[in-house]
């Protein structure tokens, strides 16, 4: 569990399905670049999904709850965690955390959008990635399209690496272009700078 003054990351669970359900059907226009499902059925998939992909240590999944009203607000995650193959030797070689990672999946209510609950989340994400895992890198994906999210990732300190053609599927079901973003180790302590000035600014 991560916990912040505006916003706690559970451990993603089945229990939390209808909260995330009625989060969700706050106003689902707004998902129109992120898959968010709508039913309760559709959401125990989602979830039953998540949880699975965390068995294979692939995924660590939470539900992103107010700490004001403990209310679900949204869900995030973070996935496609590596593990390189260090040779015999390295410095490297047996650690137990992943090398690099991805931060998506993110989806909040239209309450907490643009507000101190997404950029503490994100805080707390990368403060645990770069300072606890260590690893070397964090990615975040955004469909091409989405101009509103790419603008979050640059304000958060993401630099744009380019375009990855049909790199997955849309929440459109078309092959979906993906803009990519990172975040490497030696840039985390600028990031983290500029993530608790914003986040001051948010809960002003």
């Amino acid at each position: 569990m991560l916990e912040g003054r505006h916003v706690r990351l559970e451990p993603l669970e089945l229990r939390h399905v209808p909260e995330l359900v009625a989060a969700a059907a706050v106003d689902p226009e707004l998902y129109g670049w992120t898959t968010v499902p709508q039913s309760e059925s559709a959401m125990r998939r989602y979830v039953d999904t998540a949880l699975a992909a965390q068995e294979t240590d692939a995924v660590v999944p939470f539900a992103t709850l107010s700490t004001a009203t403990g209310a679900v607000i949204g869900s995030t995650r973070f996935f496609d965690m590596e593990w390189w193959p260090w040779p015999a030797g390295h410095a490297e070689n047996g650690r137990t955390t992943p090398d690099v990672c991805e931060i998506g999946y993110t989806w909040l209510t239209r309450d907490a959008m643009r507000t101190a609950a997404n950029t503490e989340a994100k805080l707390m994400m990368l403060r645990y990635a770069f300072e606890v895992w260590h690893v070397h890198r964090v990615c975040l994906h955004t469909d091409e399209r989405n101009a509103q999210s790419r603008a979050a990732i640059e304000r958060i300190g993401g630099r744009f690496e380019g375009i990855l053609r049909a790199h997955r599927m849309a929440s459109d079901f078309i092959p979906r272009n993906s803009a990519r973003y990172s975040i490497l180790a030696a840039e985390w302590p600028e990031v983290q700078e500029k993530l608790e000035a914003k986040l001051r600014r948010d809960a002003a």
